[in-house]
């Protein structure tokens, strides 16, 4: 929930700790060598200043009192050297040789199949720092993780990553799943309203312990990052006939709480897999097992002696096929590896966190013939309100947009409950008249992100005094006979250079890349539920393309929705299962008295799961 512009006026994405939630520095008293009838004089005195403390992930999520910026914490347990050191430590595992060789006498025990999967914020951040587009940024990393220049350069095992998947691909399905969401709980009644989004897991942690009276609002869906994780090592394992422990997922992300995100409890196999009882107590295997950001993609390049710098010359093609390994899916295989940027860009009226609630406004639009969608800005850039109109000028459907968490306590404060009072209408005088269900109750759906201007300044992404050498050396021009950095003045200029990256693939040329799976000799197996993705509208309009499927912002639902059921009838899970996750009220153990603490059991319950999975909500 950090932001990578922070300043003493602007503090929107930060909550400070409570004094007794600090994990206290236990120091024992050291034995007393000394000889007590020698006289010491004051100049023989040394000062003895304690070791400096350390705070793990483990123990900041294992404290459930209070709500911290994740860029305060000091996060052990997630960062580029842990990547350095699963690389050096396990072998890369040959996909090929996993599917022809099914004795496998030669596969060593140790090894693992490593899988990235990279978000386009992140792309946009390297993006911006290198000069490149988007489409760049991302061959860029793929060179790096995947590539002979890269990574396998060096390290005990020379391993690189089998696989470096866009994760747009799996936002388009939770944007699909989202709108069908939305769509559930505006036919029922019963549904607590507004729906809000709970893709940003700073949010989520807030609204866990501070506020849990707006849980009933939040979608269940998992955010792209935990949904390609549950999809990546369900099928790997389910296909190549290994553990999932076996399967090394990274993801690059451009927030740190991201990594509080990949350790919760329920965001492991055990909430997927079918396990033997004796299974039981296995420690779970998370889906996503590390997370980086875009400023330790940085320093996990230098860690290994690689100048991101040298590889741009090689982003003028996509990684060669013969540096490519089949995923063992024909039809995932299309979808993930489908490169085509119109097909997965934004749109700035989409915003810079995944576009949730431009596709789901979208959505109901398409629904509603004849009507236009009306926005009014909030009382600052944070705040947009959105309404569907009917030709008729009745409002159909309103949702909104909040940022920052400035904003988002105005948004918590609606939504709370009314007490309860014995005067008569009381209830109905508070706020204005809001209802006893909340005054923002009249929202059905809200974009909530922890960031002040969404995704693109989250806290792990590169900022500007981190990349000025870089900038001068790979970005310079001779005018004048002096060298032109070209480099923004503040930190605002930099922020508004990473969100055109972001949004340059739109205007990229629509030539798709030479792709793998158009290579690979896989048979279909009779499956015709999935549509040609070729022939889907690459344009961000609604409508229906030439095989009659619904196109809603330029996303074809039926075939994102025939994709998913594929997936799982190949692992063999209910898509209840594998798409959705749940969220539950943080007990605050602080203040409180041994004996409560041990009544309660939540502080004891976290902290073990926070030790059996690296960390845990």
């Amino acid at each position: 929930m950090s932001s990578a512009i922070l300043s003493a006026d602007d503090l929107n994405d930060f909550i400070s700790p409570g004094v007794a939630c600090i994990k206290p520095v236990e120091t024992l008293p050291k034995a007393d060598e000394s000889n007590p009838y020698e006289v010491t004089t004051e100049d023989k005195v040394q000062a003895q200043n304690p070791a400096p403390a350390s705070i793990s992930l483990t123990d900041c999520l294992a404290c459930s009192g209070c709500v911290t910026s994740a860029e305060a914490v000091l996060v052990s347990l997630q960062s580029h050297t842990e990547v350095l050191n699963t690389l050096d430590n396990h072998a890369s595992l040959s996909i090929p040789d996993l599917l022809t060789d099914s004795t496998r006498p030669n596969v060593p025990p140790n090894a693992k199949i490593f899988v990235a999967s990279v978000s386009p914020q992140v792309r946009a951040s390297i993006a911006a720092t290198f000069g490149l587009s988007e489409r760049r940024a991302g061959r860029l990393i793929e060179q790096f993780l995947s590539g002979s220049q890269g990574l396998r350069i060096g390290g005990k095992n020379n391993s690189g990553f089998n696989y470096v998947f866009d994760t747009n691909r799996m936002r388009e399905a939770c944007l699909v799943l989202g709108a069908d969401e939305v769509a559930g709980a505006l036919a029922e009644k019963s549904q607590a309203k507004p729906v809000i989004t709970s893709a940003c897991p700073g949010w989520v942690c807030y609204a866990e312990k501070t506020h849990p009276h707006v849980l009933p609002h939040m979608s269940t869906l998992k955010s792209p990052q935990a949904l390609s994780g549950t999809l990546i090592k369900s099928v790997l394992s389910r296909k190549l006939n290994i553990h999932p422990s076996q399967v090394w997922h990274l993801a690059l992300m451009p927030c740190f709480d991201k990594k509080l995100e990949a350790s919760r409890e329920e965001l492991t196999d055990r909430w997927w897999r079918d396990s033997n009882p004796a299974d039981t107590d296995t420690t779970p295997i998370r889906d996503v097992d590390c997370v980086i950001t875009s400023r330790e993609l940085l320093s996990l390049a230098s860690a290994r002696g690689t100048h991101l710098a040298s590889l741009i010359p090689l982003t003028d093609k996509p990684l060669p096929r013969s540096q490519r390994e089949p995923f063992p899916d024909p039809v995932l295989s299309k979808f993930l590896l489908n490169r085509n940027p119109k097909d997965t860009a934004q749109r700035p009226e989409a915003a810079t966190s995944g576009g949730y609630l431009h596709h789901i406004l979208l959505t109901q639009q398409a629904l509603h013939s004849g009507s236009s969608i009306t926005t009014t800005r909030g009382r600052n850039n944070d705040v947009t309100e959105y309404s569907l109109v009917s030709p008729e000028g009745k409002a159909i459907f309103k949702c909104a947009r909040y940022y920052g968490f400035r904003n988002i306590q105005n948004l918590v404060r609606k939504l709370k409950p009314a007490r309860a009072s014995k005067m008569p209408g009381a209830a109905n005088r508070r706020l204005g008249g809001a209802s006893a269900r909340g005054e923002g109750s009249d929202y059905a759906y809200v974009e909530v992100m922890a960031c002040p201007g969404g995704c693109t300044n989250g806290g792990g992404q590169i900022k500007l005094e981190d990349v000025a050498d870089v900038i001068a050396e790979t970005r310079g021009e001779v005018v004048d006979g002096k060298v032109d950095k070209r480099s923004p003045q503040s930190q605002k200029e930099w922020l508004t250079r990473v969100d055109e990256a972001y949004f340059s693939a739109e205007s990229e040329d629509s030539e798709e890349d030479d792709q793998f799976e158009k290579g690979v000799d896989f048979d279909m197996n009779g499956f015709t539920g999935m549509r040609d993705y070729e022939a889907t509208t690459n344009g961000h309009t609604n409508g229906e393309d030439a095989a009659g499927s619904r196109v809603v912002n330029g996303i074809d639902t039926g075939s994102i929705q025939d994709v998913l059921r594929h997936w799982s009838e190949v692992v063999d899970v209910p898509l209840e299962k594998l798409c959705y996750t749940t969220y539950r009220k943080v007990e605050s153990d602080v203040g409180k008295s041994k004996k409560e603490v041990k009544q309660m059991g939540d502080s004891a319950r976290i902290a073990a799961i926070a030790g059996a999975s690296g960390g845990g909500w």
